[in-house]
């Protein structure tokens, strides 16, 4: 059983390494500052990227405060009479799930934009994987043909070890 154990194990982290974790990330507006007045969200969107998948989480008064996507010119003049989308669910911790690759322009409608309540974020599609490195020669035999000789034969091998201890369970 600890052999069976020890090649389940082997497995799953082959999977895990060869598997490139991808996963969207969380941003609190404004830190631990949360979605208030007299914050500069412009400052705080700096130097961050915004990639598809990705949500802005935020945390207000709900009795003050909301959340509107408008686009650039009511952005641009606080203007929230015609938003595109009122991402206000009424508990005062909302999130914006960014799902389309394009410029979102978000503010609050209730006033608060007057005093630095609006933020405006670009999201992109994620960048591709870095490459991998070039082969190295090893005399006549490449680097990546010296690891597949060792990894597919222990992968078949796990494999096969693992359908033979489940077939013995039965």
């Amino acid at each position: 059983m600890a052999r069976f154990t020890v090649l389940i194990a082997a497995v799953i982290l082959a999977f895990v390494v060869a598997v490139p974790e991808v996963t969207a990330k969380k941003y609190t507006v404004g830190e631990n500052k949360f979605w208030n007045p007299n914050i500069n969200y412009t400052i705080w969107a700096q130097g961050k990227h915004f990639y598809l998948g990705d949500w802005l989480y935020f945390v207000f008064d709900r009795n003050q405060h909301n959340i509107l996507e408008v686009n650039k010119t009511d952005y641009e003049n606080c203007n929230a009479d015609h938003p595109l989308v009122n991402w206000t669910r009424g508990a005062g911790r909302d999130i914006v799930t960014l799902n389309v690759t394009k410029h979102y322009y978000l503010l609050d409608g209730k006033g608060g934009c007057y005093g630095g309540m609006k933020l405006a974020v670009k999201v992109e599609k994620l960048p591709p994987p870095p490459k991998a490195a070039p082969v190295k020669s090893i005399g006549s035999v490449s680097m990546a043909t010296g690891v597949a000789q060792f990894v597919i034969p222990f992968a078949l091998f796990s494999v096969s070890t693992v359908w033979d201890a489940i077939l013995r369970m039965w």
